[in-house]
């Protein structure tokens, strides 16, 4: 399917969502052009019987109140159906937002974290509202450009067939010309809202990075960069421009001719007495009613090629695809449901013959295979890119393994919803994001309805209570974005009360000890080991203080299980064979500010 066909379709898809709002506004706008008829009647009669019939005040007053009365209606009517445009619009931009959103959260972080993320916030941001134009404008007066001029018609032709003539073959000339400007005008649309998502892109990464460009003393370079991509930009917005405002003076100058031609056609035959004042002069003010809803299309078409260019944006995100286990089917079968482990229950956990890879070539899981049973604290340790962090990402159903199959107390995995799967596990990553709001909000993450003292519970056993208590607002008191105004290991510690909170059986730390100082390291580990009592953990370590107590370490390299056992055992194993590039004691020798035992 091309590019074109496929853009237009998404758009007509979303039009089915509040076709009702857009029929109203459609069916008042119509009756406003009967109402248009009836007034150009009103007024050539009232002007027809002061000029040549002679007629007092108070003889055209009737007139005169009936073009009132329809001057009130028809902005009555305008009004309304601006409304409804609106309410149709809304609608559709409210569950679109809501469809590419929640389509961003099943796709999930892993598979998000390829894309640029300003480029996705521009599309769910200004791409939405570039599509209200489209529904609010474009749809209706496509509908009226037809239906107003054909009521036009009706009534003219039976009055002047010859200036019924002009307007019908002058009228097709109108569009024709307007698709054949507006078809470059479209390309260079959807050029530029490339252009505009890639500088979006670039400006949150700039953003983002700004304290390593002042280190590094870049920001000047970058500064130059966005002023050139800024420059570039306004090139290609001047291109839309220029052709959208040459299309508006090709369709101005047809209608102008047109209208010309028809009053002319008039005027020569009301000076040879060919045709009656009345007539002549109410086919003349309908002339430029007739044209009105064509020349407009010039501002509505280009509402069409903004929709064009955000849609390709959002079908492309609604194309990404979804690698996580959310859109697994849930099961339906009862017994099925009934051995999903209650809360604070641990589970026994199995990979049986795990086979991942992130795409062709990136193996990320060989036939991995290991047993966790319930309460124990594993270790998984391993060089970069060994596939530690993906058995996480597995279990927090971030992502779908190619093969074999993890089994939950027997029962395979994919048959639990995802959503109460999540609720018998808690994570605490090695850099937790803690949102704008307060600490008190950022702790109740994911359990809204707890009691503050619920809340405070967990930040005392996080050993968090302190710090929290020392601010003026306390568990009030705001916190900027990824946590702005707290050290690292204040944040850290913020998100082991929010996985004391949940007291989840299932308990997964990616190395929540990783870059803090001495003292923060310490009260962690401390909470740590509150935490994991009755659960089973699951550690990705890069420490021996976090791995030496585990009842199991997991060696692993490049996707497999190369040595399993406790740090003693392992320490006296003699696992040097040659299929293994690394081991236990080379591991070791690798942490940091480790040396080797061996």
């Amino acid at each position: 399917m091309s590019t074109d066909t496929r853009t237009k379709r998404f758009l007509n898809t979303q039009k089915t969502i509040t076709s009702g709002w857009l029929q109203i506004s459609i069916g008042l706008g119509l009756f406003s052009g009967f109402l248009l008829i009836a007034q150009a009647w009103f007024l050539a009669s009232a002007i027809n019987g002061v000029i040549f019939e002679k007629q007092t005040l108070h003889e055209v007053q009737n007139w005169l109140w009936m073009l009132l009365a329809v001057f009130l209606i028809r902005a009555i009517l305008a009004w309304a159906s601006e409304k409804a445009a609106f309410h149709a619009s809304a609608k559709i931009k409210q569950q679109l937002r809501d469809k590419l959103h929640r389509h961003l959260l099943n796709a999930g972080p892993i598979t998000l974290g390829t894309e640029g993320s300003g480029e996705r916030v521009n599309t769910l941001v200004d791409g939405i509202e570039a599509l209200e134009n489209y529904y609010a404008r474009y749809l209706p007066a496509m509908s009226l450009i037809v239906l107003v001029p054909l009521s036009i018609l009706v009534f003219v032709f039976p009055i002047d067939w010859i200036s019924a003539t002009v307007m019908l073959v002058t009228a097709p000339l109108i569009p024709f010309f307007m698709i054949l400007i507006g078809k470059g005008t479209e390309s260079l649309n959807k050029k530029q809202w490339r252009k505009l998502a890639r500088m979006s892109a670039h400006f949150l990464d700039m953003i983002q990075g700004l304290t390593t460009l002042k280190i590094f003393n870049t920001s000047k370079r970058e500064a130059d960069l966005i002023a050139r991509i800024s420059d570039d930009y306004r090139r290609s917005t001047m291109s839309v421009l220029r052709v959208a405002f040459l299309s508006s003076l090709v369709l101005e100058f047809l209608a102008t001719v047109s209208i010309a031609m028809v009053a002319v056609l008039i005027g020569f035959r009301l000076y040879y007495g060919e045709m009656d004042f009345l007539l002549g002069f109410f086919v003349l003010l309908l002339a430029p009613e007739f044209y009105l809803p064509l020349r407009n299309m010039g501002t509505h078409y280009h509402a069409r090629m903004e929709a064009i260019g955000a849609a390709e944006q959002m079908i492309d995100i609604l194309e990404t695809p979804i690698l996580n286990a959310a859109d697994a089917t849930d099961s339906t079968d009862k017994n099925i449901n009934d051995t999903l482990s209650p809360i604070n229950k641990p589970s026994n956990i199995q990979f049986k013959n795990i086979s991942f890879h992130y795409e062709k070539g990136r193996q990320a899981l060989d036939n991995f295979s290991l047993e966790i049973k319930a309460g124990e604290r594993i270790a998984l340790i391993g060089e970069s890119g060994a596939g530690k962090s993906t058995v996480a990402n597995l279990l927090l159903g971030f992502i779908k393994h190619n093969k074999g199959n993890i089994t939950v107390n027997d029962v395979d995995l994919k048959h639990y919803p995802i959503e109460q799967w999540r609720t018998q596990l808690a994570w605490v990553p090695q850099r937790p994001y803690l949102f704008h709001g307060t600490i008190a909000d950022n702790i109740r993450l994911g359990a809204t309805r707890v009691a503050d003292t619920d809340i405070k519970k967990a930040a005392e056993l996080a050993n968090a209570a302190e710090f929290i208590e020392s601010f003026t607002d306390g568990y009030d008191t705001l916190i900027g974005e990824k946590g702005e105004g707290l050290s690292g290991g204040q944040i850290q510690r913020i998100a082991l009360a929010r996985a004391f909170l949940k007291d989840a059986p299932l308990l997964i730390l990616d190395e929540a000890t990783a870059n803090l100082d001495k003292t923060s390291e310490e009260l962690i580990q401390q909470s740590i080991k509150r935490l994991s009592k009755g659960k089973t953990v699951i550690i990705i370590a890069h420490r021996l203080n976090t791995i030496k107590d585990a009842d199991k370490i997991v060696v692993m390299n490049k996707g497999r299980v190369v040595e399993v056992g406790t740090h003693q055992q392992l320490l006296i194993s003699d696992n040097s064979s040659k299929e293994s590039a690394i081991n236990y004691k080379k591991m070791l020798a690798i942490f940091e500010g480790m040396e080797s035992p061996a």
